[in-house]
């Protein structure tokens, strides 16, 4: 039986648990506060400068899947992250895999893929691009994902009669929660010959005008306004992970 622990089972952690399990996996997925009433949930958290936790599956695949405001300079993400791969060796883990962010490339104009140059002009992007490095050096994997949509992330709801600060001509790079889950099971799969890194991103690219237009009539709900019309053509290739047979199959 295939075995997987999954490092932070919210809003993209607990529907992949949920999934391993329909798959016949044995699966654990922690949360500083698990709740007993389900059944994979364990507890994992770092109050002081020890990790402590509940695990108990050794030989598994670990997949981290922390939500990205705990990848910010003042929280103790990296010391987190170093202790959760020193445990997964302990554990005898049979691969790491990092949900990173494609937030390591420039916002700037360019057509980025894994190869491009990363951006550490920000704390966070240094976080970022630190937390890929711990990884990738011990000998996992990272897959740096899109904007996030799916259940409860529905975007003509959750720019509804804003005022964004982005450009109404920017280009949009998103991806379904669905897409990723898929494509954690593609990589952890194929683990052998899959590469590093892989971007995750739906190869539709619209402006953020049309798509966010189009989301809010979709739901009747205000549409956004935006800060300016400049045109910014930045767009993350996700075309790679195809390779390992992969498909974006959701809409975004």
């Amino acid at each position: 039986m295939t075995q997987l622990v999954v490092v932070g089972a919210g809003w993209l952690g607990h529907p992949l648990c949920q999934q391993a399990s329909e798959l016949g996996w044995q699966v654990e997925g922690t949360r500083r506060s698990p709740n007993d009433a389900v059944s994979f949930e364990r507890y994992l958290a770092m109050p002081n400068e020890n990790i402590e936790h509940t695990l108990s599956l050794r030989d598994a695949w670990w997949v981290c899947a922390l939500p990205p405001r705990a990848r910010y300079a003042d929280s103790n993400y990296l010391p987190m992250l170093q202790q959760t791969l020193a445990l997964s060796k302990k554990m005898s883990a049979r691969g790491f895999l990092l949900c990173s962010s494609t937030g390591v490339y420039s916002n700037e104009n360019g057509h980025y893929h894994e190869l491009s140059a990363l951006d550490t002009s920000t704390e966070r992007q240094q976080v970022l691009v630190s937390a890929e490095e711990h990884v990738t050096k011990q000998g996992g994997k990272v897959l740096r994902l899109a904007g996030l949509v799916g259940p409860g992330r529905e975007p003509g709801n959750f720019v509804a009669g804003k005022i964004l600060k982005s450009s109404s001509q920017s280009l949009v790079n998103m991806v379904h929660q669905q897409d990723v889950i898929n494509a954690i099971f593609t990589v952890l799969s194929q683990w052998q010959i899959a590469q590093p890194i892989y971007n995750v991103c739906h190869e539709w690219h619209p402006t953020r005008a049309q798509y966010y237009q189009q989301k809010c009539h979709a739901l009747n709900t205000e549409v956004p306004e935006f800060s300016s019309a400049e045109a910014v053509e930045r767009i993350i290739d996700g075309s790679a992970i195809c390779q390992l047979g992969f498909a974006y199959n959701y809409a975004i």
